[in-house]
């Protein structure tokens, strides 16, 4: 009887086991998914930005840097979980860990939220529209980043930036343009032409 209640009790424990188990799994899954997905967004905003620059809107170009820098936090974030993640999954005595589990699923669902929140706004082509709908899909990237970009972000945006317009519009060196200078034609005035005839008659005439 005594052994009969006791392996009904280590069914339930193992059955809660396994449900936390499942349920970081899940998570963890979740996370990798955001983690590809945003990957691929970044470099589309990279290249998105650079089109903005060619085409003068420095502002939206460097909305799309901001943007991106904060989806490269939140990767850095992502990652520190899945660590967290891996680390509580190795470990096989859930009774030393419960609170841990529960810890990290805290931190997860979090960190899910906020990946969540960056593909609300994944369709970076609005950014292109000057409609109402364009301004309004860049009010919506404002209140997203707002808190989370810091003055040293915005520095490392601005180098991007520099960068990005160095790269597209390259300054030409000094030594090329007084080469050019010095190769170019010049122009030969009708005046010139007059004086030098007069020089050579006078040259004939001693």
């Amino acid at each position: 009887m005594g052994n009969l209640f006791g392996t009904s009790k280590n069914v339930s424990r193992v059955t809660e086991h396994d449900r936390a188990v499942l349920q970081l799994k899940v998570q963890r899954d979740k996370v990798r998914q955001y983690q590809r997905r945003i990957e691929v967004t970044m470099e589309k905003e990279r290249q998105l930005a650079k089109r903005l620059i060619q085409e003068g809107k420095k502002d939206k170009a460097k909305l799309m840097l901001r943007k991106k820098r904060f989806e490269e936090q939140q990767l850095t974030k992502a990652e520190v979980q899945l660590e967290q993640l891996d680390s509580l999954l190795m470990n096989l005595e859930f009774t030393q860990i419960e609170q841990q589990v529960i810890q990290g699923l805290k931190i997860g669902n979090e960190c899910l939220r906020k990946l969540h929140e960056t593909f609300k706004l994944e369709d970076i082509e609005k950014i292109l529209d000057e409609s109402r709908e364009g301004i309004e899909y860049q009010r919506d990237i404002d209140s997203l980043l707002s808190g989370s970009i810091t003055t040293e972000d915005d520095d490392v945006v601005e180098e991007e930036f520099a960068q990005m317009f160095a790269d597209q519009f390259p300054e030409v060196p000094k030594e090329d343009l007084e080469e050019i200078g010095d190769t170019a034609p010049r122009k030969d005035t009708g005046k010139q032409k007059a004086t030098e005839r007069r020089e050579r008659q006078a040259q004939l005439a001693d």
